[in-house]
Formats: C-alpha cells, sequence, structure tokens
C-alpha cells in the first residue's frame, strides 16, 4: 500500500511539473479590458483605433511654485523652451492665480511597462534642469498607468509571501505541531501556481481578458479553499487514526468522508462564480473563469494530492499529539462545542432570535452605502498622478489633468459647436483627425467623480446623439459607464448566484427547507457585512464611496464560501441522522466540525484580509467585506444560528427527505 501510494503520488507530482512547466501565459493589456462591453466609452474607444495619434497617449506636466507663491509668471518664458524639450504638443497653460502651469506630452501607447518606462523617463527630465524655486510633477492618464503598474510591480511574490506566511501562522496555532503545518501548507502552495498556470492558459487559449489582480485574487482564492479543504480532511483523518492502525485505512475512510463535503462544496463555488461570465466587463468574466479554475485544482490537490503526503509522512507528523488506536474523536470528547451545542440545544429559540437581531442591526449601516470611486481614490496611497492632479484643480478647471474626449465621424466643427453649448464644459479643441474620425478634447469644470461631472458627461452625449456616430470618453465617461455596468451586472448576476446556490443545495442534500434556510443565513450574513464594513469604511478608515464592483464580487464570494461552512456542518448531520435522529445529529456534527471550521473561518478571513497588500482600495475594500463576512459566518451564524434553526424545526428540517433514524 505504501508503494501504491508512493507511485501515484509520483504521477501526480510528474503531471504537475507537466503544466507548471509551460508557466503563466502572458497578454499585453488592452484599452477595452476593463470596458463594459456596448456602452458609450468602449464603442468610442474602438473607433479611436483609426486615428493616426491612436496609439498615444498623454502626460501632463504641472510646473509649480515650491514655496506657494504666485510668482511663477516670471519664469513663463524658461518654462515654455523646458516644456518643449521634453516634447509638449501645444503651448504651455498659465494659471490665472500665477501658482501653476501646465504642458500636454504625448507618448507612445503600449503596455503598461512600456508606458510606466516613459513616464519614469518623463519625470526624471521633467525635473531636470528647471528654474529655481519651481518644481515639477507628471500626471494625466499615462502616469495613471505607470503608477498602476508600479502598484503591481512585485505584487503577485509579495502576496504570496504574505499569504504563506499567514496560513503557516494560523496553521500552527491550529495544530500545535511543528510539523504538521508544513504538509497541508506544501500542498496549498503548490495548487496556487498550478492554478495561476492553469487558468491563465485557459483564459489565453478562449482569448479572454485578466490583468493583475485577477492573479491576486486567485492566489488568496485557492490559498482560502485549500486550506479549508486540508483542514477538513486533516480533521477527519486523525479522527480515523483512532479508530484503526493502519493509516491507509484511516485515510481511505477520512477521504471518502471528506470527498463528498469537499466536492458538494467546490461545485457549489465553481457553479457561483462562473456567474460572472455573464458580466459586461471582461476582466470581471476572465475573473471567473480563473476562480472556476483554480476552485477545482484546490479541491483536486486536497483530495488526490494531500492524501498520499499525508499517508506517506505517517503518524509522527502529527507529534507531539500523535493519534493512536483508541484515541477518542472529536465527536467523542466533551469539548467547547459540544458544550456550546446543548447550550444551544436547550435554548434554541432565544438564540436564533438574538443571532439574527445581531445580523439586523449590523445590516443598517448598509443603508447608507456609496459606491463609485473617481481615478484619484483608487490608490491606498497618493502617487505622484494623483499629487498632481489634486494641484491641477488647484489652480485650473478640474478636468484639465484629464479631460474628456468627444469621437466622432461626423463633421468636427458642427460637434465641436454642440459641445461647446453644452453646461459644465469649460473648452473644447480638436486634438486629433483622420481616417473619417475627428476627436475633440473637452475640458470639464466639474471636480472628477462628482456628481456635477456625471451630469455634464450625460449631457455631452446626450447633446450629439444625433451626430452621426458620436461617442464620448474618457475617464468619468468611463466611470458613469462602469457604474451603470455594475447596476446591470449585479441585477441579472446577484439573484442567479442565489438560484444556482440554492439549486446545489436541494440536490445535495435533498430537501427544500434546509437550503432556503442556508441561502437566507448566508444572504442575511452578507447583508451584515456590507454594513458593518461601511461603518469602518466612512469612519475610521476614510473611503468616501465603495468601489462600484466590489458589493457585487462581495456577495459572489460570500455567497459561495459561506454556503461552504454550512455545506460540511450539515454534510456531517447527514452521516450522523440514522444514528442520532435530527436534534443529535447537529449536535455530533457541531462538536465534530465546530473547531475544524472555526479555524478554517478564521483563516480564510485572515487570508482574504490579506489582499490589503496591494494598495488599490477596491481590493482592500473587497478584503475586509469578505474578512468580516466570513467571520461573521463562522463565529455567529454558522456556530450558532443555523444550529439553532435546525434543532427547533427537527425534522421539519430537513423535508422532504424521508429520515431512517435510530431515534
Amino acid at each position: 500500500m505504501r508503494r501504491s501510494t508512493a507511485l501515484a503520488l509520483a504521477a501526480v507530482a510528474v503531471a504537475i511539473a507537466a503544466l507548471l512547466g509551460l508557466g503563466e501565459a502572458e497578454r499585453g493589456a488592452r484599452p477595452t479590458d476593463s470596458l463594459p462591453d456596448g456602452l458609450d466609452s468602449t464603442l468610442g474607444v474602438a473607433l479611436r483605433e483609426d486615428l493616426p495619434q491612436a496609439d498615444e497617449i498623454e502626460a501632463v506636466v504641472v510646473y509649480k511654485t515650491s514655496d506657494g507663491s504666485d510668482s511663477l509668471g516670471r519664469s513663463l518664458g524658461a518654462l515654455e523652451e523646458h516644456a518643449r524639450a521634453l516634447g509638449s504638443v501645444g503651448e504651455i497653460l498659465a494659471a490665472e492665480d500665477g501658482t501653476a502651469a501646465v504642458a500636454v506630452v504625448s507618448l507612445d501607447g503600449g503596455s503598461a511597462t512600456e508606458v510606466a518606462e516613459q513616464v519614469e523617463r518623463l519625470r526624471e527630465r521633467a525635473r531636470a534642469d528647471l528654474p529655481d524655486g519651481v518644481g515639477a510633477l507628471v500626471t494625466g492618464p499615462a502616469a495613471i498607468r505607470a503608477d498602476l503598474a508600479e502598484v503591481f510591480q512585485g505584487a503577485d511574490s509579495r502576496l504570496l509571501l504574505i499569504t504563506a506566511a499567514v496560513v503557516a501562522v494560523l496553521l500552527v496555532i491550529t495544530y500545535r505541531s511543528p510539523m504538521l503545518w508544513l504538509v497541508p501548507l506544501a500542498v496549498v502552495a503548490l495548487a496556487d501556481r498550478f492554478a495561476a498556470v492553469a487558468a491563465t492558459q485557459v483564459l489565453d487559449l478562449l482569448g479572454m481578458a485578466w490583468d493583475e489582480s485577477t492573479i491576486g485574487i486567485l492566489s488568496v482564492l485557492v490559498f482560502g479553499a485549500g486550506t479549508d479543504y486540508a483542514l477538513l480532511l486533516i480533521s477527519r483523518y486523525r479522527d480515523e487514526l483512532g479508530r484503526t492502525p493502519s493509516r491507509s485505512a484511516a485515510m481511505a475512510v477520512a477521504r471518502r468522508g471528506t470527498a463528498h463535503a469537499v466536492l458538494a462544496s467546490s461545485v457549489t463555488v465553481v457553479l457561483g462564480v462562473l456567474t460572472l461570465l455573464l458580466s459586461l466587463t471582461p476582466t470581471t468574466r476572465g475573473l471567473g473563469l480563473a476562480c472556476a479554475v483554480g476552485v477545482v485544482v484546490a479541491a483536486f490537490f486536497a483530495l488526490a494530492v494531500l492524501p498520499p503526503a499525508l499517508v506517506l509522512c505517517g503518524r509522527w507528523v502529527f507529534w507531539p499529539r500523535i493519534p493512536h488506536e483508541g484515541t477518542p474523536t472529536l465527536a467523542d470528547r466533551a469539548t467547547l462545542w459540544s458544550r456550546l451545542g446543548a447550550l444551544v440545544a436547550r435554548r434554541a429559540t432565544a438564540v436564533a432570535v438574538v443571532s439574527a437581531a445581531a445580523l439586523a442591526v449590523l445590516s443598517v449601516g448598509a443603508l447608507g452605502i456609496d459606491t463609485g470611486l473617481d481615478v484619484d481614490d483608487q490608490f491606498l496611497d497618493e502617487p505622484e498622478a494623483v499629487v498632481g492632479a489634486e494641484r491641477i484643480a488647484r489652480s485650473f478647471p478640474a478636468g484639465v489633468a484629464a479631460p474628456t474626449q468627444v469621437l466622432t465621424t461626423a463633421p468636427g466643427d458642427q460637434v465641436r459647436a454642440r459641445v461647446e453649448s453644452v453646461d459644465g464644459v469649460a473648452s473644447a479643441r480638436t486634438s486629433d483627425e483622420g481616417g473619417g474620425v475627428t476627436e475633440i478634447s473637452v475640458v470639464l469644470d466639474a471636480d472628477p467623480g462628482s456628481a456635477d461631472a456625471r451630469t455634464a458627461v450625460s449631457d455631452l452625449r446626450a447633446a450629439v446623439e444625433d451626430l452621426g456616430e458620436t461617442h464620448v470618453v474618457g475617464e468619468e465617461a468611463e466611470a458613469v459607464d462602469e457604474a451603470e455596468a455594475a447596476s446591470r451586472d449585479r441585477a441579472v448576476i446577484l439573484p442567479l448566484i442565489l438560484g444556482v446556490v440554492l439549486v446545489a443545495l436541494v440536490v445535495l442534500l435533498r430537501a427544500l427547507v434546509a437550503p432556503v434556510v442556508l441561502v437566507a443565513t448566508v444572504v442575511a450574513t452578507y447583508a451584515a457585512s456590507m454594513g458593518a464594513s461601511w461603518w469602518l469604511f466612512s469612519g475610521p478608515l476614510g473611503f468616501d464611496a465603495l468601489d462600484a464592483g466590489a458589493p457585487l464580487l462581495a456577495f459572489l464570494f460570500l455567497v459561495a464560501l459561506g454556503v461552504d461552512y454550512n455545506i460540511f456542518l450539515v454534510s456531517r448531520a447527514m452521516e450522523e441522522l440514522p444514528a442520532h435522529g435530527p436534534r443529535g445529529a447537529v449536535l455530533q456534527a457541531l462538536a465534530a466540525t465546530g473547531g475544524v471550521i472555526t479555524s478554517a473561518g478564521i483563516l480564510l478571513a485572515a487570508v482574504f484580509l490579506v489582499l490589503g497588500v496591494l494598495p488599490l482600495v477596491v481590493l482592500a475594500q473587497l478584503g475586509v467585506i469578505i474578512c468580516i463576512g466570513v467571520l461573521l459566518d463562522t463565529l455567529l451564524v454558522r456556530t450558532v444560528l443555523v444550529p439553532a434553526i435546525a434543532i427547533r424545526l427537527g425534522g421539519a428540517f430537513w423535508w422532504p427527505r424521508r429520515l431512517s433514524t435510530g431515534r
């Protein structure tokens, strides 16, 4: 048996090595990757490809007095010479207050890395040979893109190392063994790399989009789900080692007992994340497929790679608490979870009411949520591009740093005249022309990301919609379209996620009441986590709004992962039904799985919180929401609320499943 286990492990290792040898697929970013299909800004970006300068991207050099005085006017001649040396297009624009001036420089487009290299060189040149008392900052679309690229430079390795460290620490605390934690950590780390290669290769094969954040979220999900599955298997394996002297026999029973829950959980999560394929945004669709691949890989490694690895290591890997034949199982011991179960059983109605009330109170915070971040608010830190844009806003119309563009096939003069008549437009000029397409650069009066800016974009679109093929693009226009797409995605995908999860639970449990209860508790957990998170964001953390895509992604992961833990609990209760009846089965399941599921939940919450090491607001927000939601689910909902409801309903919880019980 030991030899067959080693051979099986070797065969799996060869297959894994073959795929890892391919490496992650590489893909150059496209302008429409993060833009929703079919909306105005996406159509405009496609139309821009016909322009002579379609491959160029603008940077804005901001000249400012070092002491904030209004003496910049005395240096304008020298600054105009300086700007021309940088490759400025058009004349330098001086602020009326005499404290700042701006110059626009066109750079070659290309990959994020290529743009970042050009911006870095431009910043070095912009700061050289300046008049005394004058400083320079580089902002604009090119600088924003460059600073985003810098955010993700080395981020995958940093995220992987911190995630692995968090998992290692929590595994050591969970097992209180100097050796055992190494086995699941090594297997999950290998699964993470395998998933990254497999997911990017599949996405590349299907021609789907992904970006740097896709790999970061995928890594966190694989570490979280893979470790959860590993904890469940190891807990069951430890119990079985107390029943038989044979490690292989113990693992065979443990794997059979765990496989049902792991497969049910992973299938539910996969079906849930695949609903993202209905999103209007290409990178969101890519994220859904990547996460589906990642969960499949995590389940495969938990059931195919981890078991032989544990068997080969022997019982000593559990030192100093080595299980021997006759060692009591978790369900047989008087533990915190068995005592908690007894308390819940005695006061089931009161426990259910108090738990539900706590979730309701936390949910109140969700009523005040505001969504929609402008470009300047996407960073946790303030990169130079944001600082430069803020400096421009103090001395110029707010839209100078990131002009809005109108792309049209109609006569340019006619379109420009219509644009200039719109309230909220500070200026308009023809910035490019050719191939039957005209680009008009529009500066808005309104602050970026404000309601006035969104209104101005809508008014612009209404003013030019009857003039040939005309589209409004730029940061403000993209924000409007992204908000519209996010609203549509929520309306379509959220109900579908609930439907998919509900059907999966009905098939798994062969019941109707239990699935409805479980889905309802997960939705309540989501609402409570959104409310609690918003209180944190709008208070101590100082965020003015949620990213438009955060509510959908948080809902997806919390519903899918929240159902996970309920599946683990209820699957064990199903096993115990014949021997213990509806009430006893729930108590036995809580005693047997309480510790491992709580450990898994705390670990998963910590792993998602690690997303905050990437200095993007959307990932930090997503990490906090999921962290709070998972903690609520594992410490409150799955620990007391679901058991209390199941005990209170008794056999009705499993209706219409026919119960064959010994009690």
